[in-house]
């Protein structure tokens, strides 16, 4: 059994997708990775397919796509990080043990984090600029609508200028700021869903 053969029987994209640093919802949807993706568009299973983008295919695909590797070496990688035995002898197994991520699979987990923050918080300051939006003009101005009123543009400005390594300055810098941002919204997102915001991302 070659390696794709062993892989596909044994690894699905979403447990690929996760291993890598990817967050899935508890409906299988995440950000896709392979366009600028404001809302969870893609669906994980044991295949991918992007809603928007159209990105579509199994686990190799995906981390074909993820890692910029031919489909062998990303069949290779697939196999190593899950300890998948491949040979036409032994019948593939899954072995405990995972390999530490690399620095370049850190640096992934930390962007597809960051991103996800700044998704989340900007749809929690949508909800509230329509939630919390005064009656009438003598109400006074509820301090989640203000915020929202603040911080709604400049969360979609920085979504809009979310690393991308086509930009001159480079993509580390630029996302060592933007996740410095992120971790201050995901302080006041988390601090809205400790009040009645808790159902807004099931």
């Amino acid at each position: 059994m070659n390696v794709f053969e062993a892989v596909k029987q044994n690894v699905t994209t979403r447990q690929a997708a996760e291993l890598y640093g990817i967050p899935v919802s508890r409906n299988d949807m995440v950000v896709c990775p392979f366009h600028n993706d404001k809302n969870p568009s893609m669906k994980l299973d044991r295949r991918f397919h992007c809603f928007g983008c159209q990105a579509d295919g199994d686990a190799v695909d995906f981390v074909s796509r993820l890692f910029q590797l031919p489909s062998k070496e990303a069949a290779m990688k697939l196999a190593d990080d899950f300890g998948i035995a491949y040979d036409n002898r032994q019948k593939p197994t899954v072995k405990p043990h995972i390999r530490e991520p690399t620095p370049e699979q850190k640096y992934r987990q930390e962007e597809m984090h960051c991103y996800k923050v700044l998704c989340e918080y900007f749809h929690l300051l949508q909800k509230w600029e329509q939630q919390y939006a005064p009656q009438t003009p003598e109400d006074d101005l509820h301090p989640f609508f203000v915020e929202a009123l603040q911080r709604k543009s400049y969360t979609e400005y920085l979504l809009d200028s979310f690393p991308d390594v086509s930009l001159e300055i480079p993509k580390r810098r630029i996302l060592q700021y933007v996740y410095a941002e992120a971790e201050c919204m995901e302080k006041r997102y988390r601090r809205g869903m400790d009040t009645d915001d808790r159902t807004i991302f099931e």
